[in-house]
């Protein structure tokens, strides 16, 4: 209860856009929730949803999770799938996490993608680099222009599917926050030549006021990339 009056006393130092923000963190109930489970963000909550209704995480699968500060999807991930099966990336450094191996990563370098690969690499029985699942919750820091906003989160979303589309094993699975608009069209459409399925959700721990969604891809086909590259070839 004291570092609960401190937080408050305090928030008369801030903005008041920042103020509004601790105060709505302090009462929020997946907030609370997190830290009396031992999850590091209300996030984690979100990707338990998602696994629940799309059944996304096994014993021994392999993950890539982009975006993964402060941990939380990784966090989960890992009590699913086993210790050392999941690669998470993120610009900001995470504390670690037991059986998670972190890269310290600017997605958009460009070898950013090999030295993914060559982590994947390094699993046993991976030769080839590849995963069942790469899960984003990237967001883009924000500007105020909701224009600008939207197709900054929309590069992020096209860059995680490039990544997917290399990396991913046959029958695996993509997520990624997005916020919908109208560039979201083309990427389904992108999806859907290479995914069996591909679905909007939005799961009830996001929060009420805001218009994110996941895009949630499942079934890669292998098969789509060797058709995709014989009429690439042909034009």
């Amino acid at each position: 209860m004291a570092k609960i009056i401190k937080k408050l006393q305090n928030t008369k130092k801030l903005k008041l856009s920042s103020q509004k923000w601790l105060l709505r963190q302090m009462n929020d109930e997946y907030t609370q929730k997190a830290k009396a489970e031992g999850f590091r963000s209300r996030a984690s909550y979100k990707i338990i949803e998602i696994d629940e209704k799309f059944k996304i995480f096994k014993k021994n699968k392999i993950i890539v999770d982009l975006g993964a500060a402060p941990g939380g999807w990784s966090q989960y991930a890992l009590s699913k799938v086993g210790e050392n099966n999941i690669i998470a990336i993120d610009l900001l450094e995470i504390e670690k996490i037991i059986g998670v191996n972190f890269l310290q990563l600017d997605f958009f370098e460009e070898n950013s993608h090999q030295i993914i690969i060559n982590e994947l690499k390094k699993i046993p029985y991976n030769k080839y680099g590849k995963c069942n699942v790469v899960m984003s919750d990237m967001a883009a820091n924000t500007t105020g222009d909701k224009k600008t906003d939207h197709l900054r989160i929309i590069n992020l979303v096209e860059e995680s599917i490039e990544l997917a589309i290399k990396i991913l094993k046959h029958n695996g699975i993509f997520i990624a926050k997005i916020f919908q608009g109208g560039s979201s069209d083309e990427i389904i459409k992108n999806l859907k030549n290479h995914f069996l399925t591909v679905k909007y959700f939005k799961p009830k721990s996001s929060r009420k006021d805001s218009s994110e969604t996941y895009l949630i891809a499942q079934g890669f086909n292998s098969k789509y990339e060797k058709l995709n590259a014989i009429k690439k070839s042909k034009n």
